[in-house]
């Protein structure tokens, strides 16, 4: 080996074993999750609990005040549960997940969450081990080595849902048992934690009181101050919640006649990212539905444009720079497109824990007067990520909030 190549090699091998160290999330988090959950405990609480927002968190935030015969009641800011959690079933001949698409962690977190013994997973997974990729630098593709392929996957690696959705499983394993008890077009507008119960206030004027609050909004509503907390929130929180990294972002699912794309092209962007995608990869299918997710700053250049139409005709033409005209000659007109970013209850994507300040993260998880709690994707204590992260959250949250005095 010539002294460069080696100097290159050892470089290299440095770098992985300094982010295997650092970037202890996901699927290298393996030995954090919980041996035990709240699944796995009883409580005796005789309070009333007011969860807000009927997510991956919240609904598995009720479903522990559901086993457990506690009463409760879930506010919900929409006319439906999931939160970022949406499948499209028209598109394709297979269900889509039009919000969170990924598992992100080790298998072995489906059964932890959904409360299953050994280590026998039911799911059908599919490994994201990508066989073709490109690079764009808005010119030329470049194709990606097997070498860094391999590297990627096995660094990191993630897993899809072969013939459902994460919207099936929050919904099989979580909502079945509470949706009863979601009220629906509920936004809360204020939360009053000054007296011996916590006063919740809608827009709508209604008043609901609760001797406990578990708020499970995202991040970017939070940093849109959409929420008035009397008395006002600590400084340190405020602080910690504007810190945390929160981009906008969308995505976009397009049907194709033929398959003249490769598994992802990855593009150069300034901050976040963009990336088209294989939507259907290993998929039992006959459809063709590129993806484009694209957050950051990227982003606006598409929501500038004015319409729907008008980003699903931009995303067809830098596709046909690429491929010589092949997008346009085999797009079928089909398309769904999930905008995040302009969403009033999420106005964002998602989280990336391990670019945060772990102190940021701490105090995000510090409730307020042992009266009002917070989960998520972003308070999940235990570095899954995604939403496995979001409902070891909710678990982690209720736990904390039912055994405190």
């Amino acid at each position: 080996m010539k002294l460069h190549q080696y100097i290159v090699f050892i470089s290299f091998i440095l770098m992985a074993s300094s982010l295997s160290s650092c970037f202890n999330w996901a699927a290298r988090a393996k030995n954090k999750i919980p041996n035990k959950t709240a699944l796995d405990k009883t409580y005796d609480y005789n309070g009333k609990v007011i969860v807000i927002g009927a997510g991956a968190s919240g609904l598995a935030a009720a479903k522990i005040l559901q086993k457990n015969g506690i009463d409760f009641i879930i506010l919900e800011a929409t006319d439906r549960y999931g939160g970022r959690l949406k499948k499209n079933t028209t598109l394709a001949d297979f269900p889509i997940d039009i919000g969170a698409e990924w598992l992100h962690s080790n298998p072995l977190v489906l059964n932890k969450i959904k409360g299953k013994k050994g280590e026998e997973i039911d799911e059908d997974l599919i490994p994201y081990h990508l066989e073709k990729a490109y690079t764009w630098n808005g010119k030329t593709l470049e194709e990606v080595s097997k070498a860094k392929l391999d590297f990627n996957y096995n660094f990191m690696p993630e897993s899809k849902f072969k013939n459902s959705t994460w919207y099936d499983f929050v919904d099989e394993h979580f909502a079945t048992e509470v949706k009863d008890k979601i009220k629906y077009n509920s936004i809360v507008t204020k939360i009053d934690y000054s007296d011996h119960q916590v006063v919740v206030e809608l827009k709508n004027g209604q008043i609901l009181k609760a001797d406990k609050v578990l708020t499970t909004v995202s991040i970017g509503v939070l940093k849109s101050n959409a929420i008035t907390f009397i008395p006002a929130l600590p400084q340190e929180k405020k602080m910690a919640i504007n810190a945390i990294t929160f981009l906008p972002g969308l995505k976009l699912m397009m049907n194709f006649n033929t398959k003249f794309y490769p598994d992802a092209i990855n593009c150069e962007v300034e901050s976040g990212e963009k990336v088209f995608y294989d939507v259907a990869f290993k998929k039992d299918t006959q459809s063709n539905i590129f993806g484009l997710l694209v957050s950051g700053n990227t982003v606006e250049k598409y929501y500038n444009l004015g319409s729907d139409q008008k980003i699903v005709d931009a995303a067809i033409k830098e596709l046909d720079i690429m491929f010589d005209g092949a997008a346009s000659k085999s797009f079928t007109g089909e398309y769904v497109l999930e905008n995040w970013g302009k969403h009033e209850f999420t106005k964002g994507t998602w989280t990336q824990p391990f670019e945060e300040e772990k102190s940021n993260l701490k105090q995000l998880n510090i409730p307020l007067k042992n009266k009002v709690y917070f989960a998520g994707e972003i308070n999940d204590p235990y570095r899954q990520m995604g939403v496995p992260g979001a409902i070891l959250s909710g678990y982690y949250s209720i736990d904390k909030l039912l055994t405190d005095e």
